[in-house]
């Protein structure tokens, strides 16, 4: 410990009450035998997973004790137990989780213990993911910071109004602190260096705690950091406040924690704190420490156990003397016998298909609602607009309608340096493709904004802003790019409502151009590939064909309370075909509805997307050339998907292809068909067609495009060669 710091640690010690001291090490204790119950549980097979927090408790009831339950926000990794419970978890509480029963406040039995949640400390619920909850905590900060530049938003719309903010609470408070923690080897992970990247260039309220217990699982440091030493990599980061302890030692760990927590509360920036702690025991107990660690290195470990240190201190300060040290910990044990006792008696959550499926989505306001099926409003402007302009007005409208509405992305902004916007020296960018043109000059620099050029920095941050109540609407610049952003998006995104049994949610909407007819865009601008997306349960996915559509089905996933994945094909923004007036500000479309653009008798084409308007082009020949009359039926909508539509249309013309742009194989037309062919068997007269893309990338040359993509003439052949069956 250097000067200053030991000095900092004793006017603690000296400002601190013997009682407040005797607290500290009995929730380091009663955090320990915690662990050591659910070991035991675990080995007599009553519970199913362990991971523990030992080695950590000196560090993490530091924390606890630093900041705010309630009133601070928590991002926290598996080892946290003791900031848990210092802040004001129950032991009982956090063995439900063990159990997985049905009042388990974390999950109600979906998660699997050491992963926290509690609404009212505001413990946001976490994944297994390692540094994702990174990003999540600068978003939460961001939030709180633009809610107290706009309390006006925070208030709940008037009772009238269907949207989601009637079921988001929302709290904040001028100088709160964001916490989240990680292990040394999860700064490995690019979101931790995302995350500090926005943290530093926003000074942040945010407070790192990077708990280093020199193993990721059996990987030492020094294969993890370069050095060995993850404070020396970070050093240069502005606006921060660094500081490394000995998380072994509760007393320097406290002042180091005290120190940082003010440094953020004051609004000076972000602070990180490594602190070096042990693993008394294995990573888990689905591993042997013993296979990778030798006796000799493991009874060094065993000389800094925080336990031990802790209680040599009291003892040697005359906070306690033996007998009280015993009378403490013999009434710790009887708090956690008692507690495991209830735990298992606990009632286990419903194996039924129902309640499995509860909180996968909303409860509140689904997109699917009725309330969602508007009607076009007459205007005083009937001008024919395309599907560019109408997503622009759309966002207009909304982040008009409601103050939590906030826009970034790669180059979504007209001007980050704006002063020249201002003074109308230039026009401004808005977007690769325009969409968002205007939107930062008409609403301020704090709510559009372009983002760092990384994808799961945006959706990250866009996750924690939605758990505060914001409702972020994030452009991914090209599907192309969104990879970077799938652990993210499946990881988090989509399991927040469940994981969380219903306690937390993030409803917000990533706006993806997506797809080829580019003449040119190439493998990295042409991509398709929605099935992956689908295929991901508590996200929806739409994808319009045309103008009308695009507007009213944005308004719906901005209004909803779900997650959204919006895609819009880029090749479709501003075509002749689909154009349409400005419907009015309240007009919207509900997920799941599908639309027949084209009434037909013979055989059915299910479609969304660019290949609408082929699949349009192509029925209009066969029915001129041919006399097939082809019915078309745009989906709109992806996840949910209207059955009823398809079934209908089957049954009505007895013959069907399922068309889409992406790869033919392992495609989004694979699960329709099958299912067509499952339930509607008897009313076919013909086998399931599907029309697709060739199972490759999509290539440069047009003429090689051409062939790749499907086209008008290939869905004529299998128009014909269909109805000829």
């Amino acid at each position: 410990m250097r000067p200053a710091e030991s000095a900092g640690a004793e006017r603690l010690i000296a400002g601190k009450a013997p009682a407040w001291w005797v607290e500290f090490y009995r929730l380091m204790y009663l955090s320990r035998r915690t662990d050591d119950r659910e070991i035991l549980l675990k080995r007599q097979q009553k519970i199913f997973f362990q991971v523990s927090c030992a080695g950590h408790e000196a560090l993490l009831v530091a924390a606890g004790l630093a900041m705010k339950p309630g009133y601070d926000w928590f991002f926290p990794y598996y080892r946290d137990r003791a900031i848990c419970l210092a802040l004001g978890n129950t032991v009982e509480e956090q063995l439900l989780q063990a159990v997985g029963a049905a009042d388990d406040p974390a999950s109600g039995g979906r998660q699997m213990p050491s992963h926290w949640a509690s609404k009212k400390l505001n413990i946001v619920s976490q994944s297994s993911s390692t540094a994702t909850q990174c990003l999540h905590a600068v978003g939460c900060a961001e939030a709180g910071r633009y809610f107290s530049h706009h309390p006006e938003a925070a208030k709940k719309p008037a009772s009238d109004v269907v949207d989601y903010r009637q079921f988001k609470d929302v709290k904040f408070h001028g100088d709160e602190v964001t916490y989240v923690s990680i292990g040394e080897g999860s700064t490995s992970q690019g979101e931790f260096w995302e995350s500090l990247n926005t943290a530093s260039n926003g000074k942040l309220p945010v407070l790192f705690l990077v708990e280093d217990n020199g193993y990721a699982i059996s990987t030492p440091v020094e294969a993890n950091t370069p050095g060995g030493n993850i404070s020396r990599l970070i050093a240069n980061f502005p606006h921060f406040h660094f500081a490394e302890v000995d998380g072994t030692d509760a007393v320097a760990s406290y002042a180091a924690l005290v120190e940082a927590v003010a440094y953020c509360r004051a609004g000076n920036g972000p602070a990180l704190v490594h602190g070096h702690v042990v693993r008394p025991y294995s990573h888990s107990l689905s591993d042997d420490e013993r296979l990778y660690r030798s006796d000799e290195e493991l009874k060094v470990d065993e000389k800094r156990d925080p336990i031990l240190k802790m209680q040599m201190w009291l003892l040697r300060e005359g906070i306690l003397n033996e007998q009280g040290l015993k009378e403490l910990e013999r009434k710790v044990d009887e708090e956690v016998q008692q507690a495991s006792d209830r735990a298992l008696a606990a009632v286990l959550p419903q194996a039924t298909h129902e309640a499995i499926l509860k909180y996968q989505y909303s409860e509140d306001l689904k997109p699917t609602d009725a309330r969602f099926a508007t009607t076009v409003e007459p205007t005083a402007d009937d001008t024919e607009r395309t599907m560019a302009d109408l997503i622009n007005t759309c966002l207009r409208d909304e982040m008009r309608h409601d103050e939590r509405i906030v826009v970034f992305g790669e180059d979504v902004a007209d001007a980050t340096r704006d002063k020249a916007l201002r003074e109308g020296k230039i026009k401004g960018k808005g977007g690769v493709f325009k969409l968002t043109h205007g939107l930062q000059k008409e609403f301020g620099n704090d709510r559009v904004w372009n983002s760092p050029l990384a994808e799961a920095n945006i959706t990250g941050r866009a996750i924690g802003m939605a758990v505060r109540g914001l409702k972020p609407v994030v452009e991914i610049q090209f599907f192309d790019y969104i990879w970077p952003a799938m652990h993210q998006m499946r990881n988090e995104l989509s399991v927040m409502r469940w994981r969380s049994n219903g306690t937390f949610s993030c409803p917000l909407v990533m706006r993806v151009p997506i797809g080829g007819y580019l003449t040119g865009g190439s493998i990295y601008h042409s991509q398709s590939g929605e099935s992956i997306f689908t295929h991901t349960p508590g996200v929806r996915v739409v994808m319009p064909s045309n103008a009308l559509d695009a507007l009213g089905l944005l308004r719906t996933a901005i209004r909803c309370d779900d997650p959204v994945l919006f895609l819009e094909h880029k090749r479709l923004y501003r075509e002749t075909f689909g154009r349409a007036a400005y419907p009015g500000p309240n007009y919207s479309i509900p997920f799941g509805k599908a639309k027949v653009v084209r009434e037909g008798k013979d055989l059915s084409v299910i479609t969304y997307g660019a290949v609408v308007p082929r699949a349009l082009q192509a029925a209009q020949r066969i029915e001129r050339e041919k006399g097939v009359s082809v019915e078309v039926v745009d989906l709109r909508s992806l996840s949910p998907y209207d059955w009823e539509t398809i079934a209908e249309s089957v049954k009505k013309t007895n013959k069907v292809i399922v068309a889409h742009e992406d790869t033919l194989s392992w495609g989004y037309g694979a699960e329709i068909a099958a299912r067509i062919g499952d339930e509607l068997f008897h009313d076919l007269d013909g086998p399931v067609r599907r029309v697709g893309a060739m199972d490759t990338f999509v290539a440069y040359q047009p003429l090689l495009e051409d062939v790749i993509l499907p086209q008008p003439e290939r869905l004529f052949e299998a128009m014909a060669e269909l109805a000829a069956f």
